[in-house]
C-alpha cells in the first residue's frame, strides 16, 4: 500500500512561498496571484500504518511549524501542479526521509518519493501558469509530476545489456567512422577518434568497447587533459589600458625565468609557451632558487600541499608537530550553467574531495562567481538558457546548502556581474584543509594489496561531467545534459571526512583517490599500474546500470583506498 501525505509551512513561516510570489510579480510580471502555497508531497511504500502515523509528525513534518494533510487541500479557484525529480536523479529529501524512518524502526526498508506541489490562487491565465511552471522547474533534473497516486513506487529496471563492442571499428572507412563519431556526442576531436582506430587496428588487433571509448573520452577531455591551457602560444600581444604595464611586466618576468630554467633549445621546444607553463613558472622558479622547501612531494598529491610546523597541546603540555596544509580550487562553470543548485553544490563538494583524498580535513572555503545582469527580465533570456536570476539564486542556494550540511564556513564570497558571462557562468570554489603529517601515509600499491570503495552509492548522475564541460553547447544542452550534473550528498561526504580524521583509519591507508572525472575507472586506475576491478560489487543507487555507467560515474562522496 502507498500512503500519501502533504506538509505545508504555517502562513507566518511560509517564506519560500512568499519569496516566490514576489519573484513572479517582479520578474515575470505576473500580477494576478492573490496567494501562492507550496506543499511538500511524500509517497511512502513498504511501511506499516502505525509507523507511518508516527512518522507524520517526526519525519514528514514539524508540528511547531507545519500543517499536515492526508490529501491535497481543496481550493476550486486554485491552479495546481507538482514537480518531481527525473528518474535516476538523486532526491536528497526522499533519501533523508528513508534514513529517518529507519532510525525509528530499523527493520523497515521504506521506499519514499517526493514532489513539490504549487497552488496558485487568483486571476492567472493558462499561459501564465505555463510560464510559472517553466520558471519553477529545470528540465535538466525535473519534470511535472502526475496527480495520480501510483500503484507502486518500486521501479522495474530492464536487465542491463552487455557493454557494446563497436564491431568493424578498426576497419571502418573515414565516412563510416565519421558517422559513428557524430552519433556518440564525444568531447574528443575526430582526429583523436581516428588515432584510437589506428591504435586498436595496429596494437590491439580488435575492436574497442563502449566503455573503453567513454573512458578515453574522459581522459582526453579538455577538463582532464587541459588542452586549452596547454595550447602553444606563438603570438602574445597586450591591449592598451590601465593594466597593460603590470601584465606586460609580469610576462617579461616569466620569459626571464623561462630562459633561466630552460637553458637548451630542446627544452624550450618541449616546454613551449602556454597558459599552463605561465601558471607553473612561479613555483618552478621558487623551487630552483631553493625557496620552496616546505612543499610536500608525492605521487599522490591531489591538492597543493605544504608542510607547516604547528604548536599543539593535547593536554600533556605544548609541543611542535608538522601538519600538512592543503589548498584546492574547483571550477563548475558548465554544471552550474545547466543546473545551478546541483552544479554549485558539487563545486564545493568537488573542491573538498581532493584534500579529503589526501586525508585532510577541510576547515575553510571561499567562492568567486561571475554572472550577467540578474535583473534583466526573463523575456530577454538568451534562447536555450536559464535566466540569470535563476542561475544566480539557484547557485547561491546550492553552494550554501552543501556548506551548511557538511559544516564548512565560507569566509569570502564575491559575485562579479559582467555581460561577458551571459553565455557561460563562472563558478569557482576554493578550500583549505589540514591534517597531522604523522597520520598520513604516502606509499605505493604493492601486489596483493586490496582497493576498497568507500562512501556513497553509484548512479547515472555524474556520468560524463568532464566531457560535458569540455564540449561546445547549444540550446538543446539544457535538456540533453542532465546526467552530467552530480547530485551532491553532503552528509555522506561529511562521514568520510570524519572517518579519515581518525588516525586508526588514516594510518591504514597507503594511497587514496577520489571519484572525480571518470569515476571508478580513473579513481582506481590511478592507484596501481595493474589491477582487477569487479564492477558487479559496486554499490548502486538503483538497478539497471550498465557496465559503462558503473565505470565512469563520478561523485564527491566516494573514495578508493589502497590498504
Amino acid at each position: 500500500m502507498i500512503y500519501r501525505i502533504y506538509s505545508e509551512k504555517f502562513p507566518e513561516l511560509a517564506n519560500e512561498a512568499k519569496a516566490l510570489r514576489q519573484e513572479l510579480f517582479r520578474f515575470l510580471q505576473i500580477k494576478g496571484i492573490d496567494d501562492l502555497r507550496i506543499l511538500n508531497r511524500y509517497d511512502v511504500e513498504d511501511i506499516d500504518e502505525e509507523l507511518f502515523n508516527r512518522a507524520k509528525t517526526t519525519v514528514f513534518s514539524e508540528p511547531q511549524q507545519d500543517y499536515i494533510y492526508d490529501s491535497l487541500p481543496v481550493d476550486t479557484e486554485a491552479f495546481v501542479f507538482a514537480v518531481e525529480f527525473l528518474p535516476g536523479q538523486f532526491d536528497q529529501r526522499a533519501d533523508s526521509a528513508e534514513q529517518c524512518v529507519r532510525f525509528i524502526k530499523g527493520d523497515e526498508q521504506p521506499i519514499i518519493k517526493t514532489a513539490v506541489t504549487y497552488m496558485l490562487i487568483g486571476n492567472v491565465s493558462d499561459d501564465e501558469v505555463a510560464r510559472i511552471r517553466d520558471y519553477t522547474m529545470n528540465p535538466v533534473d525535473s519534470r511535472v509530476a502526475s496527480d495520480e497516486k501510483p500503484e507502486t513506487l518500486g521501479m522495474d529496471y530492464d536487465e542491463p545489456a552487455d557493454v557494446a563492442v563497436f564491431d568493424g571499428f578498426k576497419d571502418m572507412d573515414e565516412a563510416a567512422l565519421k558517422g559513428l563519431y557524430e552519433s556518440l556526442g564525444l568531447a574528443m576531436t575526430f582526429n583523436d577518434f581516428k588515432w584510437i582506430q589506428q591504435y586498436f587496428a595496429g596494437d590491439e588487433h580488435r575492436d574497442p568497447t563502449m566503455t573503453e571509448i567513454r573512458v578515453l573520452d574522459t581522459y582526453w577531455s579538455d577538463h582532464c587533459r587541459h588542452t586549452t591551457v596547454g595550447t602553444e602560444l606563438k603570438a602574445v600581444e597586450f591591449e592598451d589600458g590601465y593594466y597593460r604595464a603590470p601584465i606586460e611586466g609580469a610576462y617579461k618576468d616569466y620569459l626571464a625565468a623561462r630562459d633561466a630554467l630552460y637553458k637548451t633549445e630542446d627544452k624550450k621546444k618541449e616546454k613551449f609557451i602556454s597558459l599552463m607553463d605561465i601558471a607553473l613558472m612561479g613555483m618552478k622558479k621558487l623551487k630552483a632558487d631553493g625557496k620552496l622547501t616546505d612543499m610536500e612531494e608525492s605521487e599522490e598529491n591531489n591538492a597543493c600541499t605544504v608542510v607547516v610546523p604547528v604548536e599543539v597541546d593535547y593536554g600533556q603540555g605544548p609541543k611542535t608537530e608538522n601538519w600538512l596544509v592543503f589548498f584546492k580550487n574547483e571550477t563548475h562553470n558548465h554544471p552550474t550553467e545547466i543546473e545551478p543548485f546541483g552544479g554549485a553544490a558539487t563545486c564545493l563538494g568537488g573542491a573538498i574531495r581532493d584534500p579529503l583524498s589526501g586525508r585532510g580535513y577541510v576547515y575553510q572555503a571561499m567562492r568567486v562567481t561571475g554572472a550577467a545582469d540578474p535583473t534583466v527580465p526573463v523575456s530577454e533570456t538568451m534562447k536555450g538558457k536559464l535566466s540569470q536570476k535563476k542561475l544566480v539564486r539557484g547557485a547561491a542556494s546550492g553552494y550554501s546548502s552543501y556548506g551548511n550540511q557538511i559544516g564548512l564556513a565560507t569566509g569570502y564570497v564575491k559575485e562579479i556581474y559582467h555581460p561577458g558571462y551571459v553565455a557561460k557562468r563562472m563558478e569557482i570554489g576554493a578550500v583549505m584543509g589540514a591534517a597531522p603529517q604523522e597520520h598520513v601515509i604516502r606509499e605505493s600499491a604493492d601486489p596483493g594489496d586490496i582497493i576498497i570503495l568507500l562512501g556513497g552509492r553509484t548512479g547515472r548522475d555524474g556520468c560524463g561531467g568532464a566531457t560535458g564541460s569540455s564540449k561546445a553547447h547549444d540550446s538543446k544542452s539544457l535538456v540533453s545534459c542532465g546526467a552530467e550534473v552530480q547530485k551532491g550528498n553532503a552528509p555522506t561526504e561529511r562521514k568520510l571526512q570524519r572517518l579519515f580524521r581518525r588516525p586508526e583509519v588514516s594510518e591504514l591507508i597507503k594511497k587514496c583517490n577520489d571519484f572525480g572525472a571518470g569515476g571508478v575507472s580513473v579513481a582506481i586506475g590511478e592507484l596501481a599500474p595493474g589491477l582487477d576491478v569487479n564492477l558487479d560489487l559496486v554499490p548502486k543507487k538503483y538497478a539497471g546500470l550498465d557496465g559503462t555507467e558503473l565505470a565512469i560515474s563520478e561523485s564527491q562522496e566516494r573514495m578508493a583506498v589502497v590498504v
